[in-house]
C-alpha cells in the first residue's frame, strides 16, 4: 500500500484507526531514506505522521511503536475518531495521504452515527466516510475494507460508493485472498483513491499467491511484486482487468470482483441429473452386496 501510495518528505499521513501505528512506522521506515537533510528530517519526526486510537491499551501500544521505530514525538491522540462530526472538518484538518485499516462491524450508536451523512451501524462505512472528507484535494489513500462493501446492495453501501467515486477517483482495487489478515473473518479489498476528480475507471487486481493465508503462511513482499510493477501504468493480464465507470449499473454501482480473465466454470448440474446418479449408483451398490451375500 506504502509503494503504491509513495509518499514524499513534507505530506502529511493520517491514520484515524491507528491501532499499533503499523502503517505510521512502514511508512517512516520508507520515508526515513528520503531525508537528506536537517530540515527534511525535521520535518519527518514532528510534521508528518497523525494518528487516533479510542482503546487506550492500542494507543499505548502504538506509541510505543513508533517511538521504537526512531519517531521521538509521535502525534498520536487517544479518542474515538467517529465522535467528530465529519461535516466540520475543515482544511486546516486535513491530509495529504490516508493509509488505514478500520475495524470491521461494531455496530456505533446512534449518537455516533448522527456524526456522518450516510448513517450506518457498520463501523467502517464510518471510517470511510471520515476518511473521504479528511483527504485535501488532491490527497491519496488506500484502506483496507471488507469485500463485501463493493457488492452489498443495502441503502447505505449503495450510498457510500457512488459518494465514494464522486467525490474521488478510485483508481484501484486490490482483492485479497482468504486469511490475508487474521481475525478479520471475511475476505478483503484495498480501495485506492485520490480526491478531487471523480472515478472514470477503477482497475482491478485479483491477489492470488497459489497457497492458503494463515499464521504460518502470512503475505509477503514477493507475493505483492506484480501487482505494485503492474499498478504503475494499470497493466490488463491474467489477474487485471479495468471497468469503466460508465458500465457501472447506475442504480447499485455494483463493484463486484468479477475476472473477465477467469476460465468459465462448468455449467452445474441439474437437480434431476443429479438425483438419477444417485439411484443408480444405490442399484449398483445393491447389486454387488448381493453377489457379495451369494458368496457366503
Amino acid at each position: 500500500m506504502i509503494k503504491v501510495i509513495d509518499p514524499q518528505i513534507g505530506e502529511t499521513i493520517y491514520d484515524g484507526a491507528v491501532g499499533s501505528a503499523g502503517f505510521l512506522c512502514e511508512a517512516y521506515d520508507y520515508l526515513r531514506p528520503k531525508a537528506q537533510t536537517a530540515a527534511g528530517y525535521e520535518t519527518l519526526q514532528t510534521r508528518t505522521f497523525f494518528g487516533q486510537e479510542k482503546k487506550g491499551l492500542a494507543y499505548i501500544i502504538g506509541i510505543m511503536n513508533m517511538v521504537l521505530h526512531g519517531i521521538e514525538a509521535p502525534n498520536l491522540v487517544h479518542s474515538n475518531t467517529l465522535n467528530e462530526n465529519v461535516m466540520d472538518i475543515q482544511e486546516k484538518d486535513r491530509h495529504d495521504i490516508i493509509l488505514a485499516n478500520p475495524p470491521f462491524g461494531g455496530g456505533e450508536r446512534r449518537e455516533v452515527q448522527q456524526n456522518f451523512p450516510i448513517r450506518t451501524g457498520e463501523t467502517a462505512y464510518l471510517f470511510l466516510q471520515h476518511f473521504i472528507r479528511k483527504l485535501r484535494a488532491g490527497g491519496r489513500a488506500a484502506v483496507v475494507i471488507k469485500n463485501t462493501f463493493l457488492s452489498n446492495s443495502d441503502n447505505a453501501s449503495v450510498a457510500l460508493r457512488r459518494e465514494l467515486m464522486g467525490a474521488a477517483e478510485l483508481h484501484t482495487i486490490l482483492d485479497c485472498p482468504q486469511g490475508t489478515f487474521q481475525g478479520a473473518g471475511v475476505k478483503t479489498v484495498v480501495l485506492f483513491f485520490e480526491k478531487g476528480a471523480p472515478t472514470r475507471d477503477v482497475w482491478f487486481y485479483q491477489l492470488d499467491p497459489g497457497r492458503s493465508m494463515g499464521k504460518t503462511n502470512p503475505l509477503n513482499d514477493a507475493d505483492l511484486a506484480e501487482f505494485v510493477a503492474l499498478q504503475r501504468t494499470r497493466a490488463l493480464g491474467p489477474r487485471s482487468w479495468l471497468v469503466k465507470r460508465s458500465d457501472l449499473d447506475e442504480a447499485t454501482c455494483d463493484l463486484s470482483v468479477k475476472n473477465p480473465n477467469a476460465p468459465e466454470a462448468a455449467a452445474l448440474r441439474s437437480p434431476e441429473d443429479i438425483i438419477a446418479d444417485m439411484l443408480a449408483r444405490d442399484a449398483e451398490t445393491a447389486d454387488i452386496l448381493e453377489s457379495i451375500r451369494g458368496m457366503l
